[in-house]
């Protein structure tokens, strides 16, 4: 169970760097750019669906919201955004040195 969740994390990591190339990209609608923003406020905002109070059950609204609706924000992405934003993630992680999350 620890080894798929961290897997997640990974990727989930990994296409959150993607979407903040592709927020920047001028090709990427202003729609969607507006909804990862939004996205990204919720997930940082001190008020959320469950009390951040709350052990684990606090930090679930937000995993999951990232887990589910930064993939989606990419799916939704024009190709040539997409395309742009995965290669100036791999080059980002290439020079720290991050190894690549195991699919």
């Amino acid at each position: 169970m620890f080894y798929r969740l961290s897997r997640l994390l990974r990727a989930t990591g990994r296409d959150l760097v993607t979407l903040w190339f592709a927020i920047r990209h001028p090709g990427t609608p202003g729609g969607l750019k507006l909804a990862a923003v939004l996205l990204g406020l919720y997930a940082l905002s001190p008020i959320d669906l469950l009390p951040d109070g709350i052990p684990l059950l606090g930090l679930v609204d937000d995993v999951t919201l990232l887990a589910f609706g930064v993939p989606a924000l990419l799916k939704l992405l024009p190709q040539p955004a997409l395309q742009e934003a995965r290669n100036a993630t791999e080059r980002v992680m290439s020079r720290w040195s991050f190894r690549r999350a195991r699919n």
